[in-house]
């Protein structure tokens, strides 16, 4: 007689019990995917009703989560949408990520990748499947592509971790191109052009009805300028964050404002990376204009914000943008965003001592991040190629004279 089929993970012939009431129960052994062996049991009035009462409490078993797990059991069957939950559950129960970082992972997740794997079970979606997802997410914009790839990295990864799939199908895909980039400092004129607008627009104010225009964001400006800290980094200051007392005037970099979703602007207590983590002597073009700032706002508690609504409350990031845009507006600088300081403060270092400082002051893990996206090439090559053709090549020889080896350098091969 076959061994009637209960579920995965059961073993041994169902056996059935009359009980005294007349109840019959079936007994069947389920080895857990925590490895445990255990009896389970069920009643009914006849075989069939125990039976198929056994396979509803087996089904339940099998679907439950075992103690210390953060989401139900997955397997190449389930659907995409079950691999997500639980890679966001254990993105939580690592605590490592920043909450804006979590919240970016989560909303790419739903908006670039969810509405076309959504119906695909996991063995379902395969590398062909993901490399024409983001190919047509390339289509629209090389940053949508790279976010989807990042979070189908992910999720996949935990699929491989727990042994739900043998292969990331994120992995074989084809590489994507980075569009031709090129970083643009702002100039010295341009900065200058910056200062005046600001301070025409301040005093263009004075007297006039309506909301008078912020006073820190000229100040703001002058930090960047002089620590290449972040907008975040500047607006999340303290007191206690600023030493102008020393004979060389420092800032601490340490912390970031943030806003996750619509919820509230918040200080985090820590910047973006570990590396961004620093103090940085300023110059003294920023010094007097936060020496000046101090003085205006008054004394306070060493924790407190140097830049604040008036409500004394985390200025956003967004906040400042527009503000900054406002004053402005239909001048020659009004394209000037806030990341434009830290493009023109790492092509000033880069020029005077070298990407390597450059990268330290930015805070970047490795010099590379900084040469790609914050220092504008310089096209312009050494002049004292001049000089040394002109010696070796220059019409002040005798037209017969020949240059010999010493003079032009080793000898090369009319092919090389």
């Amino acid at each position: 007689m076959a061994r009637p089929r209960i579920a995965v993970g059961t073993f041994g012939t169902p056996n059935y019990v009359t009980l005294p009431s007349g109840s019959i129960q079936v007994e069947v052994r389920l080895r857990g995917v925590d490895g445990r062996v255990r009896k389970v049991k069920s009643t009914g009035r006849s075989k069939a009703e125990a039976l198929r009462r056994l396979k509803v409490k087996l089904s339940e078993l099998a679907t439950a989560p075992t103690a210390g797990s953060t989401s139900t059991e997955l397997t190449a069957d389930s659907l995409f949408p079950d691999l997500v939950k639980a890679w966001l559950q254990s993105l939580d129960d690592s605590g490592r990520l920043a909450t804006s970082t979590r919240y970016s992972y989560e909303k790419d997740m739903r908006t670039l990748v969810l509405p076309s794997f959504e119906h695909f079970t996991l063995r379902e979606i395969t590398v062909r499947k993901v490399d024409q997802l983001l190919k047509d997410l390339r289509k629209l914009s090389y940053n949508r592509a790279r976010k989807a790839k990042t979070v189908l990295r992910l999720a996949f990864g935990l699929a491989v971790r727990w042994e739900v799939l043998d292969r990331n199908p994120a992995h074989g895909v084809e590489q994507l191109r980075r569009p031709p980039h090129q970083a643009k400092a702002l100039s010295v004129g341009t900065i200058a052009e910056l200062r005046s607008a600001l301070a025409e627009f301040q005093a263009g104010r004075e007297g006039k009805p309506g909301p008078k225009p912020d006073p820190q964001i000229p100040v703001i400006i002058e930090v960047m300028l002089g620590t290449s800290a972040r907008i975040g980094e500047v607006l999340a200051l303290r007191r206690m964050d600023v030493d102008l007392d020393s004979d060389l005037p420092t800032v601490h970099i340490a912390g970031t404002v943030i806003q996750v979703g619509r919820g509230p602007v918040h200080r985090q207590d820590h910047p973006k990376t570990a590396k961004s983590h620093r103090t940085v002597t300023i110059p003294k073009f920023t010094a007097e204009a936060l020496a000046d700032h101090l003085s205006r706002i008054g004394a306070g508690e060493p924790d407190e914000l140097v830049f604040s609504t008036k409500r004394g409350t985390p200025m956003s990031t967004n906040n400042f943008r527009r503000a900054l845009a406002t004053q402005l507006n239909g001048s020659s600088v009004g394209h000037v965003t806030p990341h434009a300081f830290r493009r023109t403060v790492a092509t000033t270092i880069d020029r005077a001592i070298g990407i390597q400082l450059a990268a330290e002051l930015l805070g970047h893990t490795n010099t590379e991040i900084t040469r790609i996206h914050y220092i504008e090439p310089n096209l312009r090559v050494d002049p004292t190629t001049a000089d040394i053709l002109e010696a070796a090549l220059g019409m002040t020889r005798p037209l017969d004279e020949e240059v010999d080896a010493g003079d032009a350098g080793p000898e090369r091969s009319e092919s090389a």
